[in-house]
């Protein structure tokens, strides 16, 4: 799928429908948050969102103190929602992109990714992201990325899906990331199914 046409696809989600009706919704962030603040991030340090969309994790690193805080979407009216929720927090970058043809300005402490990478079906765009990454992260930086898990569901939003496990995704990511930790994870939808996912936490190695 092209650039253009996820941007059109995710841009129709988030403006037909309410943040509380996409499956991925979450009242709040705890697992995310339990699981950055494990893998050693504190309040000084730098921590970007990928594909973040209306996600309260943002809401949720703020009112925490974090300083430096970016999201990252495809979809500008799913930004739009999450900044309307934020009036006046300055600790906030908010970036309409595509991960995998960003060029990122700077480097980050922590990389989190709930639910972005499993929509990347096609190795080139995997690869994409995997370099993007490498360049957005600092050596010795975090990335906890969430994805369904082998009996996760096939299809999100429309769309197919990868499933992985802590090992399958180590091997996408290559060897510039070492495995630091992996938990299984069951997200009540707010129809009430569950879905299978699991988190894995990555370090970059120099």
């Amino acid at each position: 799928m092209s650039t253009s046409d996820r941007q059109a696809h995710w841009q129709t989600v988030y403006t037909t429908k309410a943040e509380t009706e996409v499956s991925w919704y979450e009242d709040a962030p705890d697992l995310s948050m339990v699981l950055l603040r494990q893998a050693g991030l504190t309040p000084d340090m730098s921590v970007i969102d990928i594909g973040g969309g209306t996600s309260r994790l943002v809401d949720a690193l703020v009112a925490s103190g974090q300083a430096h805080v970016s999201v990252l979407d495809l979809s500008a009216a799913a930004l739009e929602t999450a900044k309307a929720r934020l009036p006046g927090a300055k600790q906030v970058q908010w970036i309409i992109a595509d991960v995998t043809a960003w060029m990122p300005a700077r480097q980050y402490d922590f990389w989190h990714d709930r639910a972005t990478f499993h929509f990347l079906t096609e190795a080139a765009d995997q690869q994409a992201y995997v370099r993007v990454l490498a360049q957005a992260l600092r050596n010795g930086g975090k990335a906890v990325i969430g994805t369904f898990a082998p009996d996760g569901p096939e299809r999100c939003s429309g769309l197919p899906v990868s499933r992985y496990d802590a090992e399958s995704l180590q091997a996408v990511l290559g060897s510039g990331f070492k495995l630091a930790a992996t938990c299984r994870h069951q997200h009540r939808t707010p129809r009430r199914s569950v879905q299978q996912f699991q988190f894995s936490t990555f370090e970059k190695i120099a």
